[in-house]
């Protein structure tokens, strides 16, 4: 740190604002100095003063901004902040659509602000150290990522589909362990529960160099599962993200005297492997990390350029399911 102690605010009060309140009144080197809440007689947790706009928030003084505002808010707020000279952290996703993410990118660059998006997934421990063995090669070449992402329906969500606010999470996350940027997509999505936006979506995606992606992901299963699966030449890496274990269920090579089984040139099943992992919580990492980052230092954030590639990925899926085609992404 550089010693400064960095003055924080915060923009929404529901599930999350309040999960990002507990860990900013924690974190080192800043001060959650006012959070904006339009609700009459907000009362701010750890003692926090609540405004009731961003107005008056910024006659406070901040630094930054962490913004847990609807999605449809979320390029007016951040537009403000930038033209306030004030640093954004912008919860998933970033906006409503392409274009609105194009003109945060801009605002926030122009102005060399720092300006990251709430992708939390980045920072749970199982994927954390899935990238890391992918990168250093213990699956070899990777082959297929499987995705699988359901829960009873969040009432607080009201803007946006099961595509903006859960599948964004596996485009993330999928983009980022593996490396490989999306290149096609085919989906299909459902509303079964009588709300305008979709509940259920299932998509099949191809990723550069070959790789296969296959995604799961709904509002209507009343049991949570996080999951992740990436099989490759040497096995399968199973994380659960909800857990933050990651296993590796090795191929076998031990040879089989069963002729009905030899005949079948695929893999045997071998070892299994739980990883001990240390477990921070993702959201205090993800904040040290945008911490670092405006205090000026080298930081792995989500920037929002990655963020805007993909609300474009999102966009296409639902453009897919829409058109009951197979869609390309156009590349960045």
């Amino acid at each position: 740190m550089t010693g400064k102690v960095l003055r924080a605010g915060l923009i929404g009060l529901g599930a999350m604002g309040r999960n990002h309140a507990r860990v900013l009144s924690l974190l080192d080197g800043v001060d959650l100095v006012g959070a904006v809440d339009p609700a009459p007689n907000a009362v701010g947790p750890h003692g926090v003063p609540v405004v009731s706009d961003l107005d008056q928030l910024l006659k406070i003084g901040v630094d930054y901004v962490v913004v847990a505002s609807p999605t449809a808010l979320h390029e007016e707020l951040g537009l403000r902040l930038a033209e306030a000279g004030v640093h954004a952290l912008i919860e998933k996703p970033l906006a409503p659509s392409v274009e609105a993410a194009g003109r945060l990118v801009e605002a926030f660059a122009s102005r060399g602000l720092v300006g990251a998006v709430g992708h939390i997934e980045r920072y749970n421990p199982a994927l954390q150290s899935l990238r890391t063995r992918l990168e250093s090669g213990e699956l070899g070449e990777i082959y297929q990522i499987v995705t699988r992402r359901q829960g009873p329906f969040p009432g607080r969500i009201a803007d946006v589909g099961v595509v903006m606010d859960l599948a964004t999470h596996d485009i993330d996350l999928t983009a980022w362990v593996t490396g490989r940027p999306y290149e096609q997509v085919s989906a299909r999505t459902a509303s079964r529960s009588g709300r305008p936006h979709e509940d259920m979506v299932s998509a099949v995606a191809g990723l550069a160099g070959g790789l296969m992606a296959n995604h799961l992901v709904n509002w209507l299963s009343p049991f949570k599962e996080r999951s992740t699966v990436i099989t490759g030449e040497r096995g399968s890496f199973v994380a659960d993200t909800l857990t933050a274990d990651l296993t590796f269920y090795a191929n076998g090579a031990v040879g089989t005297e069963w002729e009905a089984l030899r005949a079948f040139r695929g893999v045997a099943e071998g070892d299994m492997i739980r990883y001990a992992i240390p477990k921070r919580e993702p959201l205090l990492v993800e904040h040290e990390r945008f911490r670092d980052a405006v205090d000026g230092k080298e930081s792995d954030i989500v920037t929002l350029e990655q963020g805007m590639r993909t609300v474009k990925v999102a966009e296409v899926v639902l453009e897919s399911a829409r058109t009951s085609a197979t869609l390309t992404i156009p590349a960045t």
